[in-house]
């Protein structure tokens, strides 16, 4: 039996190898393109009167406009984030006509734990302090450096967020015997580590070493981490955000490390981003950002178009879909 031939709409500008091997796993089927591309699949996309065209939407369509289209049967999102998707009406429209939404969770997992990951290891044997002193007075601090270096085995790590990034860092950590414990609002029961709920973090806080943050960006999440929460951290705890910068009170994250209250940070992520030059994260000690780089990775457009092609498979075989959200 012939798959239907499908029109796919998409709005992201992939490099030409990338759009070549695009072109090759989507033939068969219509693709068209908007005017305007984004370069980056971080970027938001606005309305595109071709969308009205579509069966199928990959990239960043306007969320208003895809619930309008009566004909989008599935919309294929090149991020793992999905905030401006994550809302009622939209949820409710898809239900109604039976219309689906994916994410790319599976693209980015990976390299987001791997990111994770690297700074735990790397603020543990104090290597960010090494190259600053490197590239500063080359003061060879060797007994400082030495003293303060940890080792990660048997310390305890509170995982907040149990997604795809967060299970695949959860199995990293398990050859190093940490205390690893995540916290996210519905347990299923076969995590691969101890689970708690949202509730009984506040209890968990004050013992941790490393409070890693990989909360998504909602309403129930924005400003979690408030200078309360983080004023239960003890002095040696390190904290990481991996997730969104809206999760997190940055100024009282900046008043903790300027007094001291916790031994450092890192963020991947901040808000607004750019996070401005004058903001005082920038010279907090012991505060190590990176631009929004977690999820970066040499191949990574091609696991993207690899990623929708295999669901696209699927879509048109009548099965279930990978990463599916909606």
């Amino acid at each position: 039996m012939t798959s239907p031939r499908l029109t796919i709409w998409c709005n992201a500008q992939f490099p030409p190898s990338v759009m070549t091997e695009l072109e090759s796993r989507t033939s068969g089927h219509q693709l068209i393109f908007p005017a305007g591309l984004q370069k980056s699949n971080l970027a938001v996309g606005g309305p595109d009167p071709m969308l009205e065209q579509a069966d199928i939407a990959l990239g960043q369509p306007d969320p208003v406009q895809a619930m309008n289209v009566a004909r989008l049967k599935w919309v294929h999102l090149t991020t793992a984030g999905y905030t401006r998707y994550d809302r009622d009406d939209l949820r409710q429209t898809f239900a109604r006509r039976g219309a689906l939404m994916t994410n790319s969770s599976g693209v980015y997992a990976e390299p987001c734990a791997e990111h994770a990951f690297s700074m735990m290891l790397a603020l543990a044997r104090q290597l960010p302090q090494c190259v600053n002193e490197q590239t500063g007075d080359r003061g060879w601090r060797q007994a400082q450096h030495r003293e303060n270096c940890r080792l990660l085995v048997g310390q305890s790590v509170l995982i907040f967020g149990l997604g795809a990034i967060g299970s695949r860092l959860v199995e990293m950590l398990e050859p190093l015997k940490m205390n690893v414990i995540a916290v996210r609002r519905r347990p299923a029961g076969n995590e691969r580590c101890a689970v708690i709920t949202l509730e009984q973090a506040d209890a968990h806080l004050p013992t941790a070493d490393h409070v890693m943050n990989i909360l998504p960006a909602s309403g129930a999440t924005e400003g979690f981490f408030t200078r309360r929460r983080l004023g239960l951290l003890k002095p040696t705890a390190i904290f990481y955000n991996i997730g969104r910068g809206t999760t997190v009170d940055q100024s009282a994250l900046a008043e903790a490390l300027q007094n001291r209250k916790i031994s450092g940070a890192y963020l991947d992520v901040t808000d607004p981003e750019p996070l401005p030059a004058a903001h005082a994260l920038w010279s907090a000690p012991n505060c190590y950002i990176s631009p929004h780089t977690a999820g970066g990775h040499v191949d990574e457009f091609e696991r993207l178009v690899r990623h929708f092609a295999d669901n696209l498979d699927r879509f048109t075989a009548g099965n279930e879909l990978k990463d599916r959200i909606v």
